[in-house]
């Protein structure tokens, strides 16, 4: 059966669904969500829950990055953000908060234009290391051959390659691409990179030897991308898509397996529950730790898309704050909208579907409903 639907004489196109199109089938049995485990687990390292923290500048600092690790979590730097260009970021994230619609892109790219320092990048990998928890840093494909012997040299236990998308045979005239196959295999650490969209672009980033997918493409709340250049990918079928590419690249490489992270368009628990049923085994969240009172952009939020220097292709966006970190995991939670307590609403979900843990989750039933809040 073709999800082909017909958009004129001379076009057709693939439906596909986004996390609200789609909703999760409680199954006959049902658990106590103490005895749901919610552990990740990635090469050597072991996540007390699938979460990650996006590198974004609004989203986590050095001290977040810490806090993440504290609470059995993962908080991904970004080094090519104000932590790796000033010594002191904190005076620009408060000017970035307080400028008006009407200034903020020309004035972010120029608090950005300040060139990234290698020193910077060390200094800030070492005060996460320092603090005891896993260490993992992001680069853009584009600054990954310039900085990324800084990087390991430094010490990190997970290296992340995110870019509004990523493909393992980007072409370019101008400028020696980089070659994800041979970087990964030269490099000592587990690498996980994106954003992919699409079965066949996470096919051949599996067969770079990364040991992680990041599966979206300008999602987020923060993100235009839709909007500026007309490129936009429904997550749940992207997820379901890419899961698909991690079972057969399995077959292929003779059972390696390679983690899944839906990345972008998760702004409520119920949409991370659905990434996990559609085959992700975590999830990458920006906006959803925006929110955080302790998070660096307190209420505010932007991605590196938004001070691009030619094309912006995102937006500072208020978020407002409703808890600590803390809370907005793990809660106890003053929201029912599913902002806050994301794990303990993940937990209860499985729970309630009668599934143990993540990787049996991914296998819940779903079925098309689409939803529209009023």
């Amino acid at each position: 059966m073709s999800n082909e639907v017909e958009i004129g004489a001379g076009k057709r196109g693939r439906r596909a669904y986004a996390f609200d199109d789609i909703a999760v089938v409680p199954s006959r049995r049902t658990r106590d969500p103490r005895d749901v485990s919610v552990q990740w687990s990635i090469d050597a390292f072991t996540f007390e829950s699938p979460i990650i923290a996006a590198p974004m500048d609004s989203v986590v600092s050095p001290a977040t990055a810490i806090r993440m690790g504290e609470l059995g979590m993962l908080g991904v730097l970004d080094l090519e953000g104000l932590w790796t260009r000033y010594e002191d970021p904190e005076p620009y994230l408060t000017e970035i908060r307080a400028l008006t619609d009407g200034t903020v892109t020309a004035r972010m790219q120029e608090i950005y234009s300040e060139p990234i320092k290698p020193e910077l990048i060390t200094a800030r990998l070492a005060e996460i290391r320092a603090a005891g928890v896993p260490v993992a840093g992001a680069l853009s494909p584009q600054r990954t051959q310039e900085f990324s012997s800084t990087v390991v040299d430094a010490g990190v236990d997970l290296f992340v390659i995110r870019g509004t998308t990523v493909s393992a045979e980007h072409v370019s005239q101008n400028q020696e691409p980089l070659n994800l196959k041979k970087f990964i295999y030269e490099l000592d650490v587990p690498v996980i990179v994106g954003g992919a969209s699409t079965y066949t672009a996470a096919l051949h980033l599996m067969r770079t030897g990364a040991a992680g997918v990041l599966v979206g493409f300008g999602g987020g709340a923060a993100s235009t991308t839709r909007a500026a250049l007309g490129i936009h990918a429904p997550m749940a079928t992207a997820v379901a898509d890419i899961a698909g590419a991690r079972r057969d690249y399995m077959d292929e490489s003779g059972g390696r397996y390679v983690h899944v992270i839906a990345d972008g368009g998760l702004n409520t628990s119920g949409d991370i529950v659905k990434a996990i049923a559609t085959g992700a085994d975590a999830v990458m969240l920006g906006t959803a730790l925006a929110r955080a009172t302790d998070a660096p952009g307190r209420g505010f939020h932007w991605g590196s898309e938004a001070h691009h220097p030619e094309l912006p292709r995102g937006r500072r966006v208020e978020v407002g704050t409703i808890g600590t970190l803390d809370s907005v995991l793990n809660g106890p939670t003053p929201t029912s909208d599913g902002r806050a307590n994301l794990v303990g609403a993940l937990r209860r979900s499985m729970a309630t579907t009668g599934y143990s843990d993540v990787k049996e989750f991914q296998r819940v039933e779903v079925v098309v409903a689409p939803y529209h809040a009023h």
